[in-house]
């Protein structure tokens, strides 16, 4: 039923405009409106709503991501722009904070201003 259908994705934000310099500034996604209830992007052709909400506890995974071609070079920009990128106890990450996993993909995590975890995927394919 769904299947030949558009997504939305949704991420929260407690804060507006520090979500706006993210999304926009950052990550370079373009605002398509901002609404009384949320923030809309235009995450190349996927809508991403930011939902402005009062509260939020950010969920300890990865909420939001991106397939890359190169993880290396998408993580070297972002960290140009300010992104740290997270660091997991346990995982093989290199220098960048890139898990290359056993079966070929790689994926890096940073956090949002409000704590939401989003990532970069570069599939064993792209390699």
């Amino acid at each position: 039923m769904l299947a030949g259908r558009d997504v939305v994705a949704f991420v929260a934000t407690r804060d507006a405009a520090r979500a706006r310099g993210f999304y926009e500034g950052v990550l370079g996604l373009r605002l398509v409106a901002d609404e009384p209830f949320a923030l809309v992007f235009n995450a190349h052709g996927t809508t991403l709503r930011v939902t402005k909400v009062q509260e939020l506890v950010p969920a300890r995974h990865s909420v939001l991501g991106w397939l890359v071609p190169d993880i290396a070079a998408a993580v070297d920009q972002l960290a140009e722009r300010g992104v740290a990128f997270e660091r997991y106890p346990g995982l093989p990450q290199d220098d960048r904070g890139v898990c290359t996993f056993p079966g070929g993909g790689s994926v890096a995590w940073f956090k949002d201003p409000d704590g939401n975890t989003l990532s970069l995927t570069q599939m064993e394919s792209a390699r």
